[in-house]
């Protein structure tokens, strides 16, 4: 048995930023993928996989209480006694969204009356996925926007306007040359986690300054990068990742690995490159853009690079 694929997402604009109403920008990345299945040969990580559900299950069927979302838990319960595992290349820790994809996969099999992918997503059924999937993955991080299971399940760039308007996107179709615009993966090498990185953010946040900060200066850029990105202005799209890259290394230096530290000013003062959190930071993945990809390569020759998107 195996159900169908799920697979990782990149917030391209947006982490922290969305916990305070910025916009976002998500892209489906397939990668990275996992499905649902019964192993024939359970191995230690299959069965560590299963004991997760198992605990995934018990959480679900205390979210049955708020009569949000119900799912079909007698037939999981006997598909996870039966041995079921997520079997994903998603790397955890890692800011694509190893969680969304599990996520998404158990509300597509388990979840009744499922919103479907094939219909009309209205404004309204984008905000109840989205808050359905924030309470199913808030068992892996603590809180969590649903963001990351809305890209998964539905494997479509999603645009995100405030709290309370979301909406799949068109974005520019990729080209074959890339020398217009590279994004791309960074493997920092550590793993990240989610909580403590949130915790630190909302730390931070009971500062006034911080706040100031947050609103006048990463909201803003953030909310350029959505629209020169989704417009194709290129030239003003790498001037605000400029400014954005910039205001998250004097403001967010907790959530990057202290040995990117020079690494990510080299970027902003040689123009090769600029790099961004992907995801909450900590590890995992840094999101790095540039306008000439070989350029990049050659300075960060010492690190494993992976091209995402070229436009």
């Amino acid at each position: 048995m195996k159900g169908p694929l799920f697979y990782s997402k990149i917030l391209l604009f947006g982490e922290y930023g969305i916990i305070k109403d910025s916009k976002g920008l998500s892209i489906p990345y397939n990668f990275f993928k996992g499905a649902l299945k019964v192993p024939e040969n359970p191995n230690e990580e299959t069965i560590k996989s299963n004991e997760s559900l198992r605990k995934f299950a018990d959480y679900l069927a205390e979210i049955e209480q708020k009569n949000i979302v119900q799912f079909d838990l007698v037939r999981l319960q006997a598909d996870i006694d039966s041995g079921m595992c997520f079997d994903s290349s998603i790397p955890q820790g890692y800011g694509v969204g190893s969680s969304g994809a599990l996520v998404a996969a158990v509300y597509d099999k388990y979840a009744e009356d499922k919103i479907t992918v094939l219909e009309n997503l209205t404004r309204d059924k984008l905000l109840r996925l989205k808050k359905i999937f924030g309470l199913m993955e808030s068992f892996f991080h603590g809180s969590s926007s649903g963001l990351d299971p809305l890209n998964s399940y539905l494997s479509l760039p999603i645009l995100i306007t405030s709290k309370d308007n979301i909406e799949t996107a068109g974005i520019p179709s990729q080209s074959l040359d890339h020398k217009k615009g590279t994004v791309f993966l960074l493997d920092s090498g550590i793993v990240g986690e989610t909580a403590p990185m949130v915790s630190i953010f909302m730390e931070k946040m009971k500062q006034e300054g911080f706040r100031s900060m947050l609103k006048n200066q990463f909201v803003k850029h953030t909310d350029a990068c959505v629209d020169d990105f989704l417009k194709g202005d290129i030239k003003s799209l790498f001037s605000n990742i400029k400014q954005l890259s910039n205001v998250v290394l004097d403001n967010f230096k907790q959530m990057i690995p202290n040995q990117f530290h020079a690494l990510w000013k080299k970027g902003i003062e040689t123009n090769a490159y600029y790099l961004k959190l992907c995801g909450s930071g900590g590890g995992g993945y840094i999101l790095g853009f540039t306008q000439d990809f070989d350029k990049a390569q050659s300075v960060l020759k010492d690190y494993k690079l992976e091209v995402v998107y070229n436009f």
